[in-house]
């Protein structure tokens, strides 16, 4: 879900896409002549949404009503994607990055994590971070050279956000449920959640 341009903007398996203005009321936007694929990520910048999905699936619109199907020499699913410094930067299975300026033409990014599952990504403070399975966390101030930095676990982190000054991730682990902070994406301090139930997801809005 992401919030931008007065609309929020739900995705979901099956291509299910809803818009709303106030939160409360939605509308069902859903085109499956132009993706019936899951849906996993959806950000906003430069006066586009882009959406991502299985199956190498790119949508963009600028309204969040109409959307464009986007070709792509991508393979395999996108997980998550997030706009910062003039970029989208989207992240996927097999540790795939690509970028792109405008949300249509993408570049392929060396991740160095081939064998990895990459489930988000955000932008912070001059910085690109994507999180993923077996406690991968990677950062590059240009979405362009990627570097790996511990997380101190082995477990699926499952969501990145920046917000406050702060990173953060959230991690499914068997020993219980943990958050990860961080002041720079660097180095990265295990934060206990209270709760025992699987945690998927985490943003933060000003």
């Amino acid at each position: 879900v992401t919030y931008r341009n007065s609309t929020f903007v739900i995705v979901g398996e099956s291509g299910i896409i809803l818009t709303s203005s106030n939160g409360t009321g939605w509308e069902d936007r859903t085109d499956k002549n132009v993706t019936s694929r899951d849906l996993y990520g959806v950000t906003y910048g430069n006066g586009l949404f882009v959406i991502v999905g299985g199956s190498r699936t790119i949508l963009t619109s600028s309204d969040g009503t109409t959307w464009t199907k986007r070709s792509s020499n991508i393979q395999g699913n996108l997980y998550g994607v997030t706009y910062g410094n003039g970029l989208f930067v989207t992240v996927g299975r097999r540790g795939t990055i690509f970028t792109s300026s405008d949300g249509t033409t993408w570049t392929q990014r060396t991740s160095g994590t081939s064998k990895i599952l990459l489930t988000g990504v955000t932008y912070g403070n001059g910085l690109f971070v994507t999180v993923g399975w077996k406690g991968t966390i990677l950062t590059s101030p240009d979405g362009t050279t990627w570097t790996k930095r511990s997380s101190g676990i082995s477990d699926r982190l499952m969501g990145v956000t920046y917000g406050n000054g702060l990173f953060m991730t959230v991690v499914r682990s068997r020993k219980g449920r943990i958050i990860l902070t961080s002041s720079d994406g660097n180095t990265w301090t295990e934060r206990t959640s209270g709760t025992t139930e699987n945690l998927y997801g985490v943003t933060y809005k000003e």
